[in-house]
């Protein structure tokens, strides 16, 4: 995986989407708030930029492994 996935707590609306979706890579937190459990690399850049843009709350956050923030508009 050449992206490094986050989750922004502050817009997170706790849908719990990113987990159903992907359980392996989130989690919910005491708050009930999403957050990332697992970085594994093999977690395709393309499963997590559809994550990422189907976020309810846009509150999935994706770089590149420069560090820039990926784009999500499309």
């Amino acid at each position: 995986m050449a992206y490094r996935v986050e989750v922004d707590q502050d817009l997170c609306i706790s849908s719990g989407k990113c987990i159903s979706d992907l359980p392996t890579v989130f989690a919910f937190d005491d708050d009930q708030l999403a957050t990332v459990i697992n970085t594994d690399p093999a977690i395709a850049d393309a499963l997590l930029l559809r994550l990422a843009r189907n976020c309810p709350g846009q509150a999935i956050i994706l770089h590149d492994e420069n560090g820039e923030l990926i784009n999500l508009d499309g």
